[in-house]
Parts: structure tokens; C-alpha cells; sequence
């Protein structure tokens, strides 16, 4: 019997042991700057969270945007193994196919991000994502999920009230979707990376920014030189992919795929309501005089956000037909929308 107990205590500290060696460390590059309210609250939150769900074999480590590689270049850095997946926003990627635009920001097509990131899970987002992977990088890359965290407070250092006000206006946006509404407005829109934005704003670069949620702008002080927010948001919801390598994903096992999973679909929840939260207590602060010296926030009327998207329809519509990939994603998009009661 003792023989039995010592040989089945040295297996356990064998298999222990083995275990401990065999920690997978996820290393992302995410799109959001450091010192934002999102990144922050990943890394304090629901980082030691992966870990604790999985006794340690798996690890992630969240890095800001252009801390790796070139924002634009975190598919070829996965897909190469130099990371081992990206949080990154899906619109830096419309110069590779227009189907990330699409994907990347329906600019004015959902109410709330709950309804975004269920397009994603549950209409058909994730397929075609993934598909758009597979044509570039064939075999190397698995989607995990996809979707906003926040609807996004545009910043401005000049009032915009209504769509004709857009006109002559400089401003940062992403290519693709994003870039052609704000050119159809009369705006000028350009690619700023967003850890850039400040100086851009700053500097009168441009004169208006598609930048975060309204809590991400305030951490990182566009609110005190862009004093003319809109919030609530009036066009925006930028998605981040949470993509892995796929030796990475193979790897890690069933169930190791089915915690990441988890984890990612129940942080990114949370990381929604949190960020909700925080806008609003923030905007209260700002509309009562008490927090940011000098802002006036814009709420649109109705009116100027029903002519706003009357215009994005038209762009997303002849985006659509630029790529086989594009219309996939037109289509799942209008079909989900119809579905939830957006369209007719």
C-alpha cells in the first residue's frame, strides 16, 4: 500500500510538473493606445482571470497598439507567429479587401454594440471573417470572436450639429467603410494610427476625430483639446477581432480553445457594461460643469442622425459589390439587421 501511495504521489508531481512547463503565453497587440480606460481594464481585470480559468496553462498578455508591430501589420506578425493573436480594429484592413470595412465599421447600421457583437456571433460575422482570413493567410489564423465594446463619442475642436457642418472638415477615420461616408458628407477624412490622434489634434492635423468610446477619449485628454464631443456616438462602433494562430489554437486543445472562448466572450461582455457605465458618469460630470473645464457636449437630433444614415446606406451598398468577400458581408449584415428589426 505505501509502495502504491509514493508511486501514485510521484505521478501526480510528474503530471504537476509537466503541466507547469507547458503554460501557453497568448501574446496580443490590441488597437487601443496605452493608458486607455479598455486596455486598462482587460489588464487588471480579466487578464488574471485566463490564467485562474485554466490553472495556468494559459496565459495572456494584452500589448498596445504599435507596442510589436506596425498597427497595420499584426495579421502578417499572428500569422508568422511573432505574435500569437491581435485584438486589433478589423477597419485598419480594408486596403487588403473592403470586406474588413464592412466588417470592420457598418458606420450608422446598429443601435447598441449588444447588437453588433451579436451579428458577429450569431448572424453570420465570425464566418465571413474568418473566410476573409483564409483567402490571405490560408491555414494560419482562427477567429475567436469579434465586436465593438462601445458606441463611439466622435471628438471635434469645432461644433458639428448637423450632417451639412461635416463639410470641409479634416478629420481621422478609418480606410475603407468609415473613410467613404465621411467623404460622402463632404468631410476629409485621413488614416491617423490612433496613438497618434492626440498630436493630431493638438497640432490641428485635423480638426475632428472617429476616436473611441467616450471614456478612452477622456483618459487620454482629447476631451480638453476637442471640446465638442458628440456623445451619444452618432455613427461608430469599431471592431476589434480577437484572432489566434492557428498552431497556436490547435495546440491548446479543445479545451483549452473552449476557456479562451469563454473567457473572451465573457470579458468582452463586461468590458461593454463597464465602459457604458463609465461614459455616462463621465458625461454627467461634463454636462454639470464639474469635470472637464470648457466641453459642450452634441447630442444630434433625430433628423441629422436620419439623414446621416440614409447616406451610410448608400455607401455600404456599393461597398458591398467591390469584392465577393464584401457582398458576403453586405448581405449577412442586411439579413441580421432585417432581423433585429432595423430594417424593413
Amino acid at each position: 500500500m505505501k509502495r502504491y501511495l509514493v508511486g501514485a504521489v510521484a505521478a501526480v508531481a510528474i503530471t504537476v510538473a509537466g503541466a507547469a512547463h507547458a503554460q501557453t503565453v497568448i501574446k496580443l497587440q490590441t488597437a487601443n493606445a496605452a493608458g486607455s480606460f479598455s486596455l486598462n481594464y482587460l489588464n487588471k481585470n480579466w487578464v488574471p482571470k485566463l490564467e485562474a480559468m485554466t490553472y495556468g496553462n494559459l496565459k495572456i498578455d494584452i500589448r498596445p497598439s504599435k507596442s510589436v508591430v506596425p498597427h497595420r501589420e499584426t495579421p502578417q506578425a499572428v500569422a508568422a507567429g511573432i505574435l500569437q493573436g491581435d485584438l486589433n480594429a478589423v477597419a485598419y484592413f480594408a486596403g487588403r479587401d473592403p470586406v474588413f470595412g464592412i466588417l470592420g465599421d457598418l458606420i450608422a447600421g446598429y443601435d447598441t454594440p449588444a447588437q453588433k457583437q451579436m451579428f458577429f456571433r450569431f448572424g453570420g460575422g465570425n464566418e465571413v471573417l474568418q473566410k476573409a482570413w483564409d483567402k490571405h493567410f490560408p491555414g494560419k489564423m482562427h477567429v475567436v470572436g469579434a465586436g465593438p465594446f462601445a458606441k463611439e463619442a466622435f471628438v471635434s475642436t469645432t461644433p458639428i450639429r448637423t450632417v451639412a457642418e461635416f463639410k470641409g472638415l479634416k478629420l481621422r477615420s478609418p480606410e475603407g467603410m468609415a473613410a467613404e461616408v465621411f467623404r460622402r458628407v463632404g468631410a476629409a477624412p485621413t488614416s491617423i494610427p490612433f496613438p497618434e490622434l492626440y498630436t493630431a489634434l493638438e497640432k490641428k492635423v485635423v480638426d475632428a476625430a472617429d476616436a473611441s468610446s467616450y471614456t478612452n477619449n477622456h483618459a487620454l485628454g482629447f476631451n480638453k483639446i476637442a471640446k465638442y464631443p458628440l456623445y451619444p456616438g452618432i455613427h461608430s462602433m469599431a471592431v476589434l477581432q480577437f484572432v489566434i494562430n492557428q498552431k497556436v489554437w490547435d495546440k491548446i486543445g479543445a479545451n483549452g480553445q473552449a476557456a479562451l472562448e469563454t473567457w473572451y466572450y465573457a470579458a468582452w461582455t463586461d468590458m461593454t457594461r463597464a465602459t457604458d457605465l463609465q461614459d455616462r458618469k463621465l458625461v454627467a460630470a461634463d454636462r454639470a460643469g464639474t469635470g472637464t473645464k470648457g466641453i459642450t457636449i452634441i447630442d444630434w437630433a433625430q433628423e441629422e442622425r436620419d439623414k446621416f444614415r440614409q447616406i451610410a446606406r448608400g455607401a455600404w451598398e456599393d461597398v458591398g459589390k467591390q469584392s465577393p468577400l464584401a457582398k458576403d458581408a453586405y448581405d449577412a449584415h442586411i439579413a441580421f439587421m432585417k432581423t433585429m428589426g432595423l430594417l424593413k
